[in-house]
């Protein structure tokens, strides 16, 4: 990227956020901290208006704003990638708003480029077997729930559980989504359970914002929330190695046991999953016979040997 381009780039992402750190135009250009300062002075030298406070960072003067940009062809591709991906894996809440965004950023392109997105649109689809909730949720909740997060307010949600399929009354301390398993998952401190919880937004019926406000600095970034979960909560972790020949029958059953990430290991799979039962996913692994082989925790091994010593008693 050359200069030019950067101080642009630069200067949308001063508008992006109300203070920016130097080390995140650092990290994001691949440049140094002494070019960051030399490209603000430029920008200022330019006439932006910039302010700056030791240990925050840089923001805009309040009511300076950027005219409408026009959108690279690269950048206009890179969004309608998004939109793909934003049609299969969220709800249609979240879709009818990037719709519309798409829209307005259609708009402000030239007539030869925006025929051109139009007809690459026909080129591109997102392939997925996964199918629509069948718990009676509204599944229009994940636009509304992303607008209350960093509110610091309590909400009250009506959820079905998946495992007991009953419904209750939970009031909790939304703290951030995040996707896996094919899913939207709230995670949240429950104030019914004392602890924290993960909620798949599919089986949230129904939400209300309340006035009631919590201290969110005492559970501390969502990541370490999420290490948090791994280790004490409903969900547990599990990682186990499959064959490579048997790895591609895996196919998308993983996604409903809880699939994380996998990698490449000498030869094999390695899966990691968060799995909300040890007993149903032993049972699953069983169905691979010796083209898998658990990995950890140790628990899941012991309970696979119960598995497997049941099994041989019953057909022996």
């Amino acid at each position: 990227m050359n200069r030019i381009d950067r101080l642009t780039a630069i200067l949308l992402q001063l508008q992006s956020k109300r203070i920016v750190r130097g080390k995140e135009i650092a990290k994001r250009f691949g440049i140094s901290l002494r070019t960051v300062y030399r490209d603000i002075r430029a920008l200022e030298d330019a006439g932006v208006p910039i302010g700056s406070e030791a240990g925050l960072g840089y923001f805009l003067a309040k009511g300076y704003h950027l005219p409408p940009v026009m959108f690279t062809n690269q950048e206009a591709r890179s969004l309608l990638m998004g939109s793909k991906l934003i049609e299969t894996f969220s709800d249609p809440s979240v879709n009818r708003e990037f719709e519309t965004a798409l829209d307005k950023i259609k708009a402000v392109m030239g007539e030869q480029e925006k025929d051109r997105l139009n007809t690459l649109s026909s080129y591109i689809e997102v392939w997925s077997r996964r199918t629509r909730p069948q718990t009676g949720a509204s599944n229009e909740l994940l636009a509304d729930i992303q607008g209350v997060l960093g509110r610091k307010r309590l909400i009250r949600m009506q959820y079905q559980s998946a495992y007991k399929n009953e419904n209750t009354t939970r009031l909790v301390e939304p703290l951030g989504l995040i996707f896996y398993g094919a899913s939207w998952h709230l995670l949240a401190y429950c104030r019914l359970r004392s602890d924290y919880r993960d909620f798949r937004v599919d089986r949230i019926r129904r939400f209300t914002l309340t006035e009631f406000r919590f201290d969110e600095k005492r559970h501390g970034p969502l990541k370490d929330v999420m290490d948090r979960m791994m280790t004490g909560s409903e969900l547990k972790p599990a990682c186990v190695r499959f064959k490579q020949a048997a790895a591609r029958y895996v196919g998308e059953q993983k996604y409903y046991l809880g699939f994380v990430e996998q990698t490449q290991l000498n030869g094999r799979v390695e899966m990691h999953f968060m799995t909300p039962s040890y007993d149903y996913f032993s049972r699953w692994l069983l169905s691979f016979v010796d083209d898998v082989e658990v990995i950890s925790p140790e628990p899941l091994k012991r309970i696979m040997r119960k598995c497997i010593d049941r099994l041989f008693n019953h057909h022996r």
